[in-house]
Order: structure tokens, then C-alpha cells, then sequence
């Protein structure tokens, strides 16, 4: 009697879906980016009302920091990106 094996491959994106670790999209305080740029990048790309991307602007403004995003790593990461590139100052914790 013989046994079969069938090999499995997975890609990174399902590997690190599997492993249901949640991240955050971190917002960072600076001296460049005005509360108005701010609130539209949060408009525009994470889907905030204006009303939502002003509370988050506030919060980063008098407390250094502010998650705005959670999800898997490579969500996190491609949004840091965008973010990056609208000048803003984001990481991924």
C-alpha cells in the first residue's frame, strides 16, 4: 500500500492572512501637513467623513499619534504607501 502526498503552495498575502494578526495604520504628529491636508487624505483614501477626518486630525494634533486604520499587514503597508506619498507621516505598528 502506497501513500499519496500532495504538495500545497500558499502565497504571502493568504500566509499572513492565516495568522489573524490585526495591525495598525499609526498617524504621526508633524510641522508640515496642515489640518485641512489631513481631513481630505483621510476623505479621500480611508473613506472618513470630513467631520470623522477632522476628530482624527485633532487627536493627532494634541496627542502626538492616532491609529486610523486597522487590518493584515499588507493592507496596512500598501496604505502607508499612498499616505507617504501625500506627505503625511505614517507607520505600521
Amino acid at each position: 500500500m502506497s501513500t499519496e502526498t500532495k504538495e500545497e503552495t500558499f502565497t504571502l498575502e493568504e500566509i499572513l492572512t492565516s495568522l489573524k494578526t490585526v495591525h495598525r495604520l499609526i498617524l504621526w504628529n508633524d510641522d508640515v501637513n496642515s489640518f485641512e491636508h489631513v481631513i481630505y487624505c483621510m476623505m479621500k483614501y480611508l473613506d472618513y467623513s470630513e467631520a470623522q477626518g477632522e476628530k482624527i486630525a485633532w487627536k493627532v494634533h494634541n496627542e502626538g499619534k492616532c491609529p486610523v486604520l486597522e487590518g493584515s499587514f499588507t493592507e496596512m503597508e500598501v496604505y502607508r504607501k499612498i499616505l507617504q506619498q501625500e506627505g503625511l507621516t505614517v507607520s505600521v505598528d
